[in-house]
């Protein structure tokens, strides 16, 4: 989804538009994660680009894109600019705990003291 979202339009409250592009938002969100995985992906990501236009819109992180969406609102801005792409995502293994860390966590005391 590469779109200009307009919350400005003649005859409509300002609020309801926001909501409305509010659900278009999640509503492309929950398609695209019903598409069928690939072998060996486990899970939809998605690259996310938002700005004022499609000129000076950056990289952001895909849970910041709501509270985003809320700030444009709030500072009375007219449009936005939202990019969406799904990716494939891969789960990486956590690295392994030091034997000390797993003995600090159990006993619920620091080992060197």
């Amino acid at each position: 989804m590469k779109k200009t979202f307009q919350l400005n339009i003649e005859g409509k409250n300002r609020d309801r538009v926001l909501d409305a592009v509010k659900h278009e938002i999640r509503k492309y969100v929950k398609r695209q994660r019903r598409v069928p995985l690939p072998a060996g992906v486990d899970y939809w990501d998605f690259d996310c680009r938002f700005g004022t236009s499609a000129d000076n819109a950056t990289e952001v992180h895909f849970a910041t894109i709501m509270g985003l969406i809320d700030a444009i609102a709030a500072e009375g801005g007219a449009a936005f600019y939202l990019e969406l792409l799904a990716k494939e995502g891969r789960r990486t293994a956590r690295p392994a705990a030091a034997p000390e860390a797993i003995a600090e966590s159990a006993d619920g005391q620091d080992a060197s003291s």
